[in-house]
């Protein structure tokens, strides 16, 4: 595979300046999720006082986020072992990290499904960038971590929430194909191949 020339430029960075440290390389490493760049300021945001009311939010959606394998939906383990990873020990720990979870839903970065007599069988981390617009909607997000927000967003090149909606929407267009049973029968958008004409 070529290497673009930002990647050539900062493999010979790292063999000028760092030749024997063992460097951060996640592409290559089995065990690593997949993040935004926005992460950052997404964690900060969770922290922020209109947001979390006081409770700090950011471990408690880290560790969420970094259980989930590329679909968004995890299969929960023990609370215990969720709010010890949080960093939330004791006797209290599970329960600050019930409250933290119950706000996480609240403000609509996760979605909690019961099953049984285990409240928290199933986690869906829903898209940030769909989160963060609607905070930024009911004016829970100040105008000078929007901007700062947005601009990251331009700089990696991250969808909008307005591009991802579109995106979204054209990828559900269906087109009629005939019908079943008294019913239309649709089908994926994709363009039709044009027969050939026997010569």
């Amino acid at each position: 595979m070529t290497k673009s020339g930002a990647e050539l430029r900062r493999e010979k960075i790292r063999e000028q300046f760092f030749p024997k440290d063992d460097l951060w390389t996640s592409l290559k490493e089995v065990g690593w999720f997949p993040a935004p760049r926005t992460l950052p300021l997404i964690l900060s945001l969770l922290d922020s006082k209109a947001i979390s009311d006081s409770k700090s939010l950011s471990l408690v959606f880290l560790e969420l986020l970094s259980r989930h394998r590329s679909d968004g939906v995890i299969e929960m383990s023990t609370e215990a072992d969720h709010a010890f990873a949080a960093g939330y020990e004791g006797s209290r720990g599970r329960r600050t990290w019930q409250e933290r979870m119950k706000k996480l839903e609240e403000i609509g970065f996760i979605r909690i499904q019961k099953v049984g007599n285990e409240a928290y069988k199933y986690v869906a981390i829903v898209h940030p960038t769909t989160a963060v617009q609607k905070l930024r909607d009911k004016k829970l997000v100040s105008d000078d971590w929007w901007s700062a927000y947005f601009a990251r967003k331009l700089e990696t090149k991250e969808l909008t929430h307005d591009q991802r909606m579109k995106k979204q929407a054209d990828a559900a267009k269906v087109v009629p194909i005939g019908t079943l049973g008294g019913r239309k029968k649709k089908v994926a958008n994709i363009p039709l191949l044009k027969k050939r004409r026997s010569k």
